[in-house]
């Protein structure tokens, strides 16, 4: 936590740094640079690295990092704003030895590639950078597959190079999923909770150039690229790499994982729902204490489901509609657990189980066609809900023969005089 609050200060502390010299003419020998920081396990934004651009200039004194990283998490409604994808980001404009000085504290590695760029597009790149750090140009809407701190450096040098950049093609089917698993392997619990919330269009194979939302992978597929300057010339887009920072693992390293991953934490829920469901079947009765077991289990799906609701439908964030997981975690969950504590509302109650059963049958049996990746752990999950849902039914079934029964002896025994 301690060294979350310095990084954060010092972040805040950034923000206030001059922008860079005022428009210049840089010398032929000025160097334009392509900054790539590693990951940081210090807070969840950093799990994937960063990417900022680097002007240097000995003749004119421009020594400027230009960082589209920056957010203010202290504006009105943040976390609202945030969950619904209408964060802003900043280009920020930093000194190049604060830049390392901030990644060197937290222990991370940076490489820097200089850019094989001509005196014009070195020019061009860096006025393009300095009106883009303007205070009336620099927010801009952060989207985090297709609009973040690597993209944008990317589009910079792509509009300003004189030529056209030319990728190496990727020969691995990665999907935006896949790149985030990657990012996040370390965290098992945060992986399974944006397994959740992104959708099938995350499943969606990626090309070169759709893969460098990640600074990892923007930094590889500009070490292979070449400009395309005329008919006759192309030449490499990098000139050279060099590893400024190295990793330290004493700073940086992820935490130890906690033993209770999400499939470890499905398998008991499931074990426990079978015993409790076992238990009710052989006792035939719906005490209280199965009331607040369904109350407690529902109530955690549907609340799962109001966040999946929320995000599918009036998020701006990517990715995010039409999610399966909905199936089995939905807003209506939550609805019905106010239904199980009133007895005039059995007949409501009933149809939501019968819904929720067929459903999850259908979910649970056609996983593997499903067009979307869906993590393991959700089948011991939606299993614990198919469960609960099976076994009301099955009472209410008996409950109500047993009730035809008795009414049909009492019956009988009238006309009988007895």
């Amino acid at each position: 936590m301690k060294r979350l609050t310095l990084a954060a200060l010092l972040l805040l502390l950034l923000l206030f740094v001059p922008l860079a010299p005022a428009q210049v003419q840089l010398n032929d020998n000025a160097k334009i640079s392509l900054l790539t920081a590693s990951p940081w396990y210090g807070a969840v934004y950093a799990l994937f690295g960063h990417t900022a651009i680097l002007v240097q200039d000995d003749s004119t004194g421009v020594d400027a990092v230009f960082n589209y990283g920056f957010f203010d998490s202290s504006q009105p409604n943040f976390i609202y704003r945030f969950v619904k994808g209408e964060t802003d980001y900043i280009l920020g404009v930093t000194s190049f030895e604060d830049f390392l000085s901030e990644y060197s504290y937290k222990g991370q590695e940076v490489t820097i590639q200089e850019l094989n760029l001509s005196p014009v597009g070195k020019q061009k790149l860096y006025e393009a950078l300095f009106i883009n750090a303007l205070p009336e140009n620099r927010e801009y809407r952060y989207n985090f597959f297709y609009d973040n701190c690597a993209t944008r450096p990317r589009d910079m040098v792509e509009s300003q190079v004189d030529g056209k950049i030319i990728y190496a093609g990727t020969l691995s089917k990665q999907t935006y999923r896949d790149l985030v698993h990657e990012c996040t392997e370390d965290y098992p619990w945060l992986m399974f909770g944006i397994d959740l919330v992104i959708g099938s269009e995350a499943d969606r194979i990626l090309d070169v150039r759709e893969k460098m939302f990640i600074p990892h992978y923007l930094m590889n597929s500009f070490q292979d690229a070449s400009v395309q300057v005329n008919d006759t010339l192309r030449q490499s887009l990098v000139k050279n790499q060099e590893v400024l920072l190295k990793l330290d693992n004493k700073k940086n390293t992820p935490k130890v994982p906690t033993p209770l991953t999400p499939f470890v934490t499905a398998i008991l829920l499931l074990a426990l729902t079978l015993l409790i469901s076992l238990f009710q079947l052989i006792k035939l009765n719906t005490t209280r204490l199965f009331l607040f077991y369904d109350t407690l289990l529902f109530g955690i799906a549907g609340l799962g489901g109001v966040v999946l609701f929320f995000l599918m439908f009036f998020s701006e964030h990517p990715a995010m509609m039409p999610n399966w997981n909905f199936v089995w975690l939905n807003l209506f969950a939550l609805i019905v657990t106010f239904f199980f504590w009133v007895n005039s509302a059995k007949n409501i109650v009933y149809f939501y189980h019968f819904i929720n059963f067929a459903l999850l049958t259908l979910f649970l049996f056609l996983w593997w066609l499903i067009p979307q990746t869906l993590p393991v752990a959700t089948i011991p999950f939606s299993l614990s809900l198919w469960l609960r849902s099976g076994t009301n039914l099955l009472l209410w079934r008996k409950k109500r023969q047993k009730d035809k029964r008795f009414r049909s002896s009492r019956y009988l025994k009238a006309g009988w005089g007895q």
